[in-house]
């Protein structure tokens, strides 16, 4: 509890001690649509990302 962890080292702590795995997946996904949603606001990418829908 003295550490100052960050949110993704918590996670990854997490995941380790109860060995949810099963989790690990689910998070990749999400960060991979936090990356798209972010990449989306950008004018240059947007056309590219539309394409893919």
């Amino acid at each position: 509890m003295g550490k100052n962890r960050s949110f993704a080292g918590d996670v990854w702590q997490f995941l380790k001690v109860s060995k949810a795995w099963w989790l690990t997946p689910i998070v990749v996904i999400l960060l991979l649509m936090a990356l798209l949603i972010i990449a989306g606001q950008s004018a240059v990418i947007a056309p590219f990302i539309y394409a893919l829908f």
